[in-house]
């Protein structure tokens, strides 16, 4: 690519990529806080954490595939493809009849999402020098913090007032004024250039990931079956691993991996990536079916996660200065097991700020997390493996996500199992099958109490998965962190 996009419109380009960025980041808070309602109006309580797995999963597998096809084809029209796509996998999940269909439809939204990050990340790099990157990544850094509080708002009004299926149409407007735009106002020039994408190992990571999170999901089905899904899971793992090896243009490249500081940096990522996308999903479920709080109240709760990170972003720089990278790291890895402690002290009485303040602190913690490591990655790496390294990083959280809603969701499952056994988890199960199912449960005292306790499993998953992040962080190798690194290194890391 060369002069890959032209500067005369770059005000323009970039309040569309604005646009387009609060599209997808919209939607992970809109759905969070709308699915305990459409699994009552759908049935199929058992797939709820598919609803976020298969998304997740399609995004993360898809990322460096669309990076790769840009560079080929130019960022305007891949881009736009990966919107179109994007567009389509959400006009059918309106339509959804099931949750199977629901979690194939968003299999398909999550195809396309793969591309709007990356690419149009790719598009600011473009058109701008890199002293004049971080105005443009503070503006989008409000993106994603006015979506915080705008989705659970929306999400709470629609599903309270009108169908949910708006909460997934309601991107069709703005996506379709975000093609126009990039068609009206982003000029390119494309050079070809050949790269060779790795699909096979693409789709080898897929089949793997995939076999385990049935495996954990289905956890009720014969021995047989489960075992041929390890199997599975492990040929297809090491066949990956295989590939990854030998191929030219490696989706994870083992070599960058295996170094010290990356490999313990993604673990942390990847580890916080699950305990997150564990708060993000249960949550909800427990002010709305514990609680007995509305949907509003339930995505507000949300919102003080996504508040904390941003904030963590913006006074980093001054961390860093006052008490040293080392420190920084560490701090706000001890805040992030701290936040998810709150969760354990909820109780049917509790007040949703306590579960506010354990998201903060959280947000808080992984906002430290998150930008310290990838600060302490790109400085590791010469210039010429720093995009690399950078999404590295942005996999390893995906990846993390990816597992952490079907573990946590599997807990929770589990710990209905454990304790409703015959007539009250069939009454149980009926209940949170029914559009008002949360509703009847924060009235039903016996099945409030059951659902509460099967609650509080996820939410020790989410606290060991958080201890486990706070202790891989003192494995990260910190070194020093060169001065002028610093500032353009946050600005970036404050998109993601």
């Amino acid at each position: 690519m060369s002069n890959a996009a032209h500067r005369s419109n770059r005000v323009l380009v970039v309040a569309t990529i604005m646009v387009a960025t609060f599209m997808v980041a919209i939607e992970a808070t809109i759905v969070a806080t709308a699915m305990p309602r459409i699994v009552g109006q759908l049935g199929g309580f058992s797939y709820y954490s598919w609803v976020f797995s298969a998304f997740l999963l399609a995004q993360s597998t898809t990322t460096v595939i669309y990076g790769k096809l840009s560079d080929i084809f130019g960022r305007k029209p891949v881009l736009i493809a990966g919107i179109v796509i994007f567009l389509a996998g959400s006009a059918l999940c309106g339509f959804a009849w099931s949750m199977m269909s629901l979690v194939l439809f968003r299999l398909l939204q999550g195809l396309g999402a793969g591309a709007i990050q990356p690419v149009t990340m790719t598009i600011i790099g473009d058109l701008f020098k890199l002293e004049e990157r971080g105005r443009v990544q503070g503006a989008m850094a409000t993106v994603w913090a006015t979506s915080a509080v705008v989705g659970p708002l929306a999400g709470g009004i629609i599903v309270d007032n009108i169908s949910w299926a708006w909460i997934f149409w309601i991107n069709l407007p703005i996506g379709i004024v975000s093609i126009i735009a990039f068609m009206i106002f982003l000029k390119e020039d494309v050079a070809h250039k050949q790269a060779r994408i790795d699909y096979l190992g693409s789709v080898l990571f897929s089949i793997s990931i995939v076999a385990l999170l049935v495996m954990l999901t289905e956890t009720d089905a014969g021995g047989s079956i489960l075992l041929a899904l390890f199997a599975v899971f492990v040929v297809a793992g090491l066949l990956f691993l295989a590939q990854e090896k030998r191929a030219p243009e490696p989706i994870i490249s083992i070599a960058l991996w295996s170094r010290r500081l990356i490999a313990t940096s993604n673990a942390a990522t990847l580890l916080a990536g699950m305990a997150l996308i564990g708060l993000s999903t249960i949550l909800p479920i427990y002010v709305q079916g514990v609680l007995g709080r509305s949907p509003i109240v339930a995505g507000f709760t949300l919102t003080m996660l996504i508040v904390g990170w941003p904030l963590a972003v913006m006074l980093s720089g001054r961390f860093y200065k006052a008490f040293g990278i080392r420190r920084t790291l560490r701090v706000g890895s001890l805040m992030f097991p701290f936040g998810a402690c709150f969760l354990l002290f909820l109780t049917p009485e509790s007040s949703p700020v306590l579960a506010g303040t354990g998201s903060f602190f959280m947000g808080f913690g992984m906002g430290l997390i998150s930008l310290t490591s990838i600060v302490l990655v790109q400085d590791s790496v010469e210039w010429s493996m720093r995009g690399s390294a950078t999404a590295s990083i942005i996999f390893a959280r995906s990846l993390g996500n990816t597992l952490g809603a079907t573990v946590l969701g599997a807990i929770l499952n589990a710990g209905i199992g454990h304790y409703a056994s015959g007539e009250t988890a069939a009454a149980l199960h009926k209940a949170l099958n029914q559009p008002t199912g949360l509703s009847a449960l924060a009235a039903d005292p016996d099945n409030r109490g059951i659902f509460d306790a099967a609650l509080h499993w996820s939410f020790w998953g989410v606290v060991v998965v958080a201890v486990l992040t706070f202790f891989t962080t003192w494995l990260i190798p910190v070194g020093h962190v060169r001065k002028r690194e610093e500032p353009a290194a946050a600005s970036e890391a404050a998109s993601h």
